[in-house]
């Protein structure tokens, strides 16, 4: 006799190929009051069902990571606009050739740029370096949101070494696929930001924020409140890039005028290559193995 589990799951599927019948036939999807809580998409996507929704996006990818054996991450945030160096390269190229003062520009600055997808992809390296032979429990994995740019990059960098990868991708109006080195098992998509920024700090060990716009600096601020008021366990936080963040930042005027303590400035430290920002989580942790 099948198992119990086995014909629930069968129902549950016989459910959603019900309503799959719908699609496949082109019929349109009348509100039923007969059909299935779980299997009515209507229902689901109503305001006063949000709440479920939150529940789900929480469990679904704690679920998938667990049964997979992530349980650590070095959570590498960055701009989604950073290209890699062949790119840019090649941007600039044909901006020298046959762009308008405008757009060689925009490849110069690009190229400029490009050096930071560069160290966010040996970082990358880095910690799948220190994570290959490990025990299950000491290993650490690469979570990024999945996009493009740095984010790329450092799935790219453990990637290239065999290890598993992590991204957290958003639902945005302007459609974006996760990149092609995050693990496909390990690719998750968000439609609430506040989930998302669960996650990160779920499974987090470390933080590393890249160069980056407005997402990145919500991220980052997200996670140095947590720590600062003890909502989150302390935890390295590396500013990669310390030229960028020093001209974005002025910290010290939080502190000149009594908004932080001067503690406060000691939960981040910053770096500008991929061993120094892996020396302060080494450093952090006391961690034996690859430097």
């Amino acid at each position: 006799m099948e198992k119990t589990h086995n014909l629930t799951e069968r129902r549950l599927a016989d459910a959603w190929a019900e309503l799959q019948n719908y699609a496949d036939q082109g019929n349109p999807l009348q509100a039923d009051a007969y059909r299935l809580a779980f299997a009515d998409p209507e229902f689901l996507l109503r305001r006063e069902t949000r709440g479920i929704r939150f529940q789900l996006e929480l469990l679904k990818p704690d679920l998938d990571q667990a049964e997979q054996g992530i349980e650590n991450t070095v959570v590498v945030f960055g701009s989604a606009r950073f290209p890699s160096p062949e790119t840019a390269r090649q941007e600039l190229e044909a901006a020298e050739r046959q762009g308008t003062p405008q757009t060689l520009a925009l490849a110069q600055r690009r190229m400029r740029n490009a050096h930071y997808y560069d160290q966010a992809r040996l970082f990358g390296q880095q910690v799948a370096r220190y994570s290959a032979g490990k025990p299950a429990a000491e290993q650490m994995f690469v979570a990024t949101g999945g996009g493009p740019g740095i984010m790329e990059a450092a799935n790219r960098g453990a990637h290239e070494l065999g290890a598993p990868t992590v991204g957290l991708n958003i639902a945005l109006p302007h459609e974006q696929q996760a990149n092609p080195y995050v693990t496909p098992s390990l690719s998750f998509k968000f439609h609430y930001f506040a989930l998302r920024k669960m996650h990160f700090m779920m499974r987090a060990k470390a933080l590393v924020a890249f160069p980056g716009g407005f997402g990145t600096l919500d991220e980052l601020f997200e996670v140095i409140t947590l720590v600062q008021t003890g909502k989150a366990k302390p935890v390295p936080i590396v500013l990669f890039g310390s030229d960028y963040w020093k001209r974005l930042l002025d910290l010290d005027v939080l502190l000149d005028e009594g908004a932080i303590s001067p503690e406060d400035l000691d939960l981040f430290t910053y770096a500008d290559d991929p061993a120094t920002a892996w020396e302060a989580i080494r450093s952090f942790y006391d961690l034996s193995g690859p430097a």
